[in-house]
Protein backbone atom coordinates (compact mmCIF):
# COMPACT_ATOMS: atom_id res chain seq x y z
CA UNK A 1 0.00 0.00 0.00
CA UNK A 2 1.18 3.35 -0.96
CA UNK A 3 1.31 5.67 2.07
CA UNK A 4 -0.50 9.02 1.76
CA UNK A 5 2.08 12.36 2.70
CA UNK A 6 0.08 13.94 5.19
CA UNK A 7 0.84 17.40 7.29
CA UNK A 8 -0.87 17.06 10.50
CA UNK A 9 -3.11 20.11 11.55
CA UNK A 10 -3.65 20.69 15.39
CA UNK A 11 -6.87 22.74 16.87
CA UNK A 12 -6.67 25.50 19.35
CA UNK A 13 -8.33 25.25 22.54
CA UNK A 14 -11.39 26.54 21.47
CA UNK A 15 -12.66 23.42 19.57
CA UNK A 16 -13.17 21.58 22.35
CA UNK A 17 -17.02 22.37 22.94
CA UNK A 18 -20.61 20.61 23.36
CA UNK A 19 -19.94 18.14 21.27
CA UNK A 20 -16.83 16.73 21.99
CA UNK A 21 -18.03 15.83 25.68
CA UNK A 22 -17.11 12.10 26.13
CA UNK A 23 -14.92 11.80 23.61
CA UNK A 24 -12.21 10.55 25.44
CA UNK A 25 -11.42 6.60 25.39
CA UNK A 26 -11.36 4.97 28.85
CA UNK A 27 -8.46 3.79 29.70
CA UNK A 28 -6.05 5.42 27.14
CA UNK A 29 -2.53 5.25 28.75
CA UNK A 30 -2.08 9.07 27.31
CA UNK A 31 -5.23 9.93 28.57
CA UNK A 32 -4.00 8.06 32.12
CA UNK A 33 -0.75 10.15 32.29
CA UNK A 34 -2.49 13.16 31.53
CA UNK A 35 -4.75 12.46 34.59
CA UNK A 36 -1.51 12.05 36.69
CA UNK A 37 -0.11 14.97 35.58
CA UNK A 38 -2.90 17.15 36.82
CA UNK A 39 -3.70 15.23 40.39
CA UNK A 40 0.31 16.00 41.21
CA UNK A 41 -0.91 19.83 40.73
CA UNK A 42 -3.66 19.22 43.18
CA UNK A 43 -6.39 20.44 39.39
CA UNK A 44 -9.29 17.97 38.02
CA UNK A 45 -8.19 15.81 35.66
CA UNK A 46 -9.07 15.74 31.72
CA UNK A 47 -10.94 12.95 32.24
CA UNK A 48 -13.15 14.09 34.67
CA UNK A 49 -13.59 17.67 32.73
CA UNK A 50 -14.45 14.82 29.47
CA UNK A 51 -16.76 13.21 31.37
CA UNK A 52 -18.75 15.78 33.26
CA UNK A 53 -22.55 15.34 33.09
CA UNK A 54 -22.89 18.22 31.23
CA UNK A 55 -21.06 21.15 29.56
CA UNK A 56 -20.43 23.95 31.37
CA UNK A 57 -18.31 27.01 29.74
CA UNK A 58 -17.18 28.44 32.76
CA UNK A 59 -15.81 25.18 33.48
CA UNK A 60 -14.65 23.93 29.47
CA UNK A 61 -13.48 26.66 28.03
CA UNK A 62 -11.57 28.22 30.91
CA UNK A 63 -8.13 28.28 29.72
CA UNK A 64 -6.43 26.24 32.92
CA UNK A 65 -9.00 23.72 31.60
CA UNK A 66 -10.05 23.50 28.20
CA UNK A 67 -5.83 23.53 27.16
CA UNK A 68 -4.86 20.40 28.78
CA UNK A 69 -8.15 18.66 27.70
CA UNK A 70 -8.15 19.99 24.11
CA UNK A 71 -4.30 18.58 23.61
CA UNK A 72 -5.30 15.33 25.40
CA UNK A 73 -7.80 14.77 22.92
CA UNK A 74 -4.96 15.78 20.13
CA UNK A 75 -2.62 13.48 21.26
CA UNK A 76 -5.44 10.53 21.65
CA UNK A 77 -6.09 11.12 17.89
CA UNK A 78 -2.55 11.58 16.99
CA UNK A 79 -1.83 7.90 18.50
CA UNK A 80 -4.52 6.11 16.61
CA UNK A 81 -3.00 7.29 13.08
CA UNK A 82 -2.11 4.37 11.01
CA UNK A 83 1.57 4.53 10.38
CA UNK A 84 1.32 1.99 7.26
CA UNK A 85 -1.09 4.28 5.67
CA UNK A 86 -0.36 7.85 6.57
CA UNK A 87 3.20 9.16 6.15
CA UNK A 88 3.81 12.33 8.51
CA UNK A 89 6.06 14.51 6.47
CA UNK A 90 5.02 17.96 8.85
CA UNK A 91 3.40 19.35 11.44
CA UNK A 92 1.68 22.91 13.03
CA UNK A 93 -1.53 24.49 14.28
CA UNK A 94 -3.27 27.18 15.33
CA UNK A 95 -2.97 29.39 18.12
CA UNK A 96 -2.44 26.35 20.85
CA UNK A 97 -2.34 23.96 18.50
CA UNK A 98 1.51 25.09 17.86
CA UNK A 99 2.61 23.40 21.54
CA UNK A 100 0.59 20.33 20.49
CA UNK A 101 2.51 20.47 17.16
CA UNK A 102 6.00 20.20 19.24
CA UNK A 103 4.65 17.21 20.81
CA UNK A 104 3.23 15.82 17.62
CA UNK A 105 6.81 16.27 15.58
CA UNK A 106 8.82 14.54 18.82
CA UNK A 107 10.12 17.92 19.64
CA UNK A 108 8.39 17.87 23.49
CA UNK A 109 7.77 14.22 24.62
CA UNK A 110 4.15 14.42 26.49
CA UNK A 111 5.73 15.19 30.03
CA UNK A 112 7.09 18.34 28.28
CA UNK A 113 4.00 19.02 26.04
CA UNK A 114 1.72 18.73 28.87
CA UNK A 115 3.91 20.94 31.09
CA UNK A 116 4.11 23.91 28.10
CA UNK A 117 0.62 23.75 28.06
CA UNK A 118 -0.62 23.23 31.56
CA UNK A 119 1.79 26.38 32.42
CA UNK A 120 0.40 28.85 30.18
CA UNK A 121 -2.96 27.35 30.29
CA UNK A 122 -3.41 28.00 33.61
CA UNK A 123 -2.06 31.50 34.12
CA UNK A 124 -5.45 32.59 32.76
CA UNK A 125 -7.20 31.25 35.91
CA UNK A 126 -8.56 34.40 36.97
CA UNK A 127 -5.88 35.87 34.59
CA UNK A 128 -8.25 36.93 31.33
CA UNK A 129 -6.18 39.96 29.45
CA UNK A 130 -8.52 41.60 27.35
CA UNK A 131 -10.65 39.79 25.15
CA UNK A 132 -10.95 38.23 21.26
CA UNK A 133 -12.61 38.96 18.70
CA UNK A 134 -14.17 36.56 15.23
CA UNK A 135 -15.04 37.86 11.71
CA UNK A 136 -15.16 36.63 8.42
CA UNK A 137 -13.34 38.65 5.68
CA UNK A 138 -14.62 35.76 3.02
CA UNK A 139 -17.92 35.20 1.51
CA UNK A 140 -20.61 32.63 1.53
CA UNK A 141 -18.12 30.36 -1.01
CA UNK A 142 -14.87 31.46 0.89
CA UNK A 143 -13.74 34.24 -1.79
CA UNK A 144 -12.29 37.07 -0.35
CA UNK A 145 -14.64 39.60 0.37
CA UNK A 146 -13.73 43.24 0.32
CA UNK A 147 -16.62 45.31 1.96
CA UNK A 148 -15.71 43.00 4.99
CA UNK A 149 -12.07 43.43 4.85
CA UNK A 150 -12.88 47.28 4.67
CA UNK A 151 -14.56 47.11 8.12
CA UNK A 152 -12.02 45.14 9.55
CA UNK A 153 -9.22 47.91 8.30
CA UNK A 154 -11.38 50.29 10.52
CA UNK A 155 -11.37 48.41 13.20
CA UNK A 156 -7.92 47.98 13.48
CA UNK A 157 -7.15 51.94 13.02
CA UNK A 158 -7.26 52.76 16.69
CA UNK A 159 -4.91 52.17 19.65
CA UNK A 160 -5.66 48.70 21.60
CA UNK A 161 -6.85 46.50 18.48
CA UNK A 162 -4.44 44.15 16.80
CA UNK A 163 -4.60 41.02 14.77
CA UNK A 164 -4.38 38.42 16.86
CA UNK A 165 -4.88 35.08 14.07
CA UNK A 166 -5.17 35.34 10.26
CA UNK A 167 -7.34 32.14 10.02
CA UNK A 168 -7.90 32.00 6.56
CA UNK A 169 -11.00 33.71 5.74
CA UNK A 170 -11.54 34.61 9.12
CA UNK A 171 -9.27 37.31 11.20
CA UNK A 172 -9.16 37.12 15.12
CA UNK A 173 -8.50 40.21 16.53
CA UNK A 174 -6.85 40.61 20.06
CA UNK A 175 -7.88 44.35 21.77
CA UNK A 176 -7.96 45.82 25.81
CA UNK A 177 -11.69 46.33 26.56
CA UNK A 178 -11.99 49.77 24.93
CA UNK A 179 -10.31 48.33 21.79
CA UNK A 180 -13.21 45.57 21.38
CA UNK A 181 -15.94 48.22 21.94
CA UNK A 182 -14.16 50.20 18.80
CA UNK A 183 -13.99 46.96 16.79
CA UNK A 184 -17.82 46.16 17.63
CA UNK A 185 -19.08 49.60 16.47
CA UNK A 186 -16.59 49.25 12.83
CA UNK A 187 -17.34 45.49 12.22
CA UNK A 188 -20.81 45.04 9.85
CA UNK A 189 -23.07 42.89 11.82
CA UNK A 190 -23.62 39.49 9.75
CA UNK A 191 -25.28 36.36 9.72
CA UNK A 192 -22.80 33.21 8.88
CA UNK A 193 -23.60 30.17 9.65
CA UNK A 194 -26.30 30.20 12.46
CA UNK A 195 -23.63 32.75 14.24
CA UNK A 196 -23.75 36.49 14.16
CA UNK A 197 -20.30 38.06 13.20
CA UNK A 198 -18.26 39.39 15.17
CA UNK A 199 -18.05 36.94 17.70
CA UNK A 200 -16.33 37.38 20.97
CA UNK A 201 -14.75 34.47 21.94
CA UNK A 202 -15.29 33.80 25.96
CA UNK A 203 -12.88 33.63 28.40
CA UNK A 204 -10.08 34.39 25.67
CA UNK A 205 -7.06 36.55 26.26
CA UNK A 206 -5.38 38.82 23.55
CA UNK A 207 -3.07 36.32 22.92
CA UNK A 208 -0.66 36.64 19.98
CA UNK A 209 -0.84 40.52 20.36
CA UNK A 210 1.61 43.02 22.31
CA UNK A 211 -0.69 42.64 25.49
CA UNK A 212 0.66 39.27 26.31
CA UNK A 213 4.13 40.37 26.90
CA UNK A 214 3.93 40.05 30.65
CA UNK A 215 2.79 36.36 29.89
CA UNK A 216 5.52 35.83 27.79
CA UNK A 217 8.12 36.99 29.99
CA UNK A 218 6.65 34.84 32.65
CA UNK A 219 6.67 31.63 30.75
CA UNK A 220 10.52 32.22 29.56
CA UNK A 221 11.39 32.43 33.23
CA UNK A 222 8.73 29.42 34.35
CA UNK A 223 9.57 27.22 31.24
CA UNK A 224 13.92 28.41 30.47
CA UNK A 225 14.11 24.27 31.14
CA UNK A 226 11.49 22.88 29.41
CA UNK A 227 13.12 20.33 27.41
CA UNK A 228 12.70 20.51 24.16
CA UNK A 229 14.61 18.85 20.96
CA UNK A 230 15.00 18.83 17.60
CA UNK A 231 11.64 18.04 15.61
CA UNK A 232 11.47 14.41 14.16
CA UNK A 233 9.61 15.83 11.37
CA UNK A 234 9.35 19.17 9.81
CA UNK A 235 7.32 22.08 12.01
CA UNK A 236 5.75 25.22 10.66
CA UNK A 237 5.26 28.47 13.25
CA UNK A 238 2.88 31.01 12.68
CA UNK A 239 5.24 32.90 11.50
CA UNK A 240 5.70 30.89 8.14
CA UNK A 241 9.24 30.30 9.85
CA UNK A 242 10.00 26.64 8.58
CA UNK A 243 11.80 23.66 11.17
CA UNK A 244 13.95 21.11 9.92
CA UNK A 245 14.64 17.64 12.18
CA UNK A 246 18.16 19.71 12.22
CA UNK A 247 15.85 22.65 14.01
CA UNK A 248 18.06 24.61 16.91
CA UNK A 249 16.00 23.67 20.08
CA UNK A 250 17.21 26.89 21.55
CA UNK A 251 15.37 28.43 18.66
CA UNK A 252 12.22 26.68 19.11
CA UNK A 253 11.97 27.83 22.52
CA UNK A 254 12.43 30.96 22.19
CA UNK A 255 9.75 31.24 19.15
CA UNK A 256 7.18 29.52 21.43
CA UNK A 257 7.57 31.58 24.42
CA UNK A 258 8.27 34.63 22.55
CA UNK A 259 7.43 35.76 19.53
CA UNK A 260 4.45 33.52 19.13
CA UNK A 261 2.75 34.87 22.24
CA UNK A 262 2.90 38.31 21.38
CA UNK A 263 3.18 38.34 17.92
CA UNK A 264 0.20 37.61 15.44
CA UNK A 265 0.25 34.16 14.53
CA UNK A 266 -0.63 33.76 10.62
CA UNK A 267 -2.13 30.35 10.39
CA UNK A 268 -2.88 31.43 6.53
CA UNK A 269 0.87 31.74 6.24
CA UNK A 270 1.78 28.39 8.18
CA UNK A 271 -0.51 26.15 6.14
CA UNK A 272 0.60 27.59 2.61
CA UNK A 273 4.18 27.38 3.36
CA UNK A 274 3.43 23.60 4.51
CA UNK A 275 1.54 23.05 1.30
CA UNK A 276 4.81 24.80 -0.47
CA UNK A 277 7.12 23.16 1.22
CA UNK A 278 5.94 19.79 1.59
CA UNK A 279 3.46 18.80 -1.16
CA UNK A 280 1.35 16.66 1.10
CA UNK A 281 -1.55 14.39 -0.39
CA UNK A 282 -3.41 15.00 2.29
CA UNK A 283 -4.05 17.36 5.53
CA UNK A 284 -5.02 15.55 8.72
CA UNK A 285 -7.21 17.16 11.39
CA UNK A 286 -6.89 15.56 14.73
CA UNK A 287 -9.76 15.98 17.43
CA UNK A 288 -11.11 17.58 18.86
CA UNK A 289 -13.59 19.40 16.36
CA UNK A 290 -12.89 19.96 13.06
CA UNK A 291 -13.67 23.52 12.77
CA UNK A 292 -10.38 23.74 10.92
CA UNK A 293 -11.35 22.43 8.10
CA UNK A 294 -13.24 25.68 6.84
CA UNK A 295 -10.29 28.01 7.49
CA UNK A 296 -7.59 25.40 5.88
CA UNK A 297 -10.49 25.09 2.47
CA UNK A 298 -10.45 29.38 2.33
CA UNK A 299 -6.16 29.13 2.12
CA UNK A 300 -6.58 26.98 -0.70
CA UNK A 301 -8.91 28.70 -2.31
CA UNK A 302 -7.08 31.51 -2.16
CA UNK A 303 -4.25 29.86 -3.75
CA UNK A 304 -5.43 27.82 -6.53
CA UNK A 305 -5.09 25.26 -5.44
CA UNK A 306 -5.62 21.82 -6.95
CA UNK A 307 -7.65 24.61 -8.77
CA UNK A 308 -10.15 25.01 -6.11
CA UNK A 309 -11.67 28.52 -6.23
CA UNK A 310 -14.80 28.47 -4.42
CA UNK A 311 -16.40 26.57 -1.36
CA UNK A 312 -18.75 24.44 -3.91
CA UNK A 313 -15.55 23.20 -5.53
CA UNK A 314 -13.85 22.25 -2.20
CA UNK A 315 -16.97 20.14 -0.86
CA UNK A 316 -16.73 18.48 -4.58
CA UNK A 317 -13.00 17.32 -3.82
CA UNK A 318 -14.09 16.32 -0.38
CA UNK A 319 -16.62 13.94 -1.93
CA UNK A 320 -14.36 12.51 -4.32
CA UNK A 321 -11.97 9.66 -4.21
CA UNK A 322 -8.95 12.53 -3.75
CA UNK A 323 -9.91 14.50 -0.23
CA UNK A 324 -7.36 17.11 0.54
CA UNK A 325 -8.38 17.20 4.33
CA UNK A 326 -9.37 14.25 6.69
CA UNK A 327 -10.60 15.52 9.72
CA UNK A 328 -10.32 12.78 12.18
CA UNK A 329 -13.62 13.61 14.43
CA UNK A 330 -15.25 12.69 11.05
CA UNK A 331 -16.17 8.55 11.27
CA UNK A 332 -15.77 8.65 7.21
CA UNK A 333 -12.93 10.82 7.07
CA UNK A 334 -11.23 9.23 10.60
CA UNK A 335 -11.20 5.64 9.20
CA UNK A 336 -8.84 6.72 5.77
CA UNK A 337 -6.31 7.71 8.46
CA UNK A 338 -7.07 5.02 11.48
CA UNK A 339 -6.20 1.16 11.82
CA UNK A 340 -9.73 -0.53 11.47
CA UNK A 341 -9.39 -1.77 15.10
CA UNK A 342 -9.68 2.14 15.85
CA UNK A 343 -12.16 4.08 13.73
CA UNK A 344 -14.81 3.55 16.16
Amino acid sequence: MTRLRALVVCPGRGSYGRAQLGSLPDGDPIVAALDRYRAGLGRPAVSELDRAPEYAPQLHVAGEHASLLTFACTAVDLAAIARDRIDVVGATGNSMGWYSALYAAGALDLDGAARLIETLGHYQAGNVIGGQLMYPVADEQWRRAPALAAALDAALDRPGVHVSIRLGGTIVLGATAAGMAHARRMLLPIERGGMRYPVELPLHSAFHTPLMAPTSERALRDLADLPIRPPAITLIGGDGVVHRPWASPAALLAYTLGPQIVEPFDFERAIATALGELGPDVVVLPGPGDSLGSAIAQVLIARGWRGLRDRAGFLAMQASERPIVLAMQRPEQRARVVAAATTS
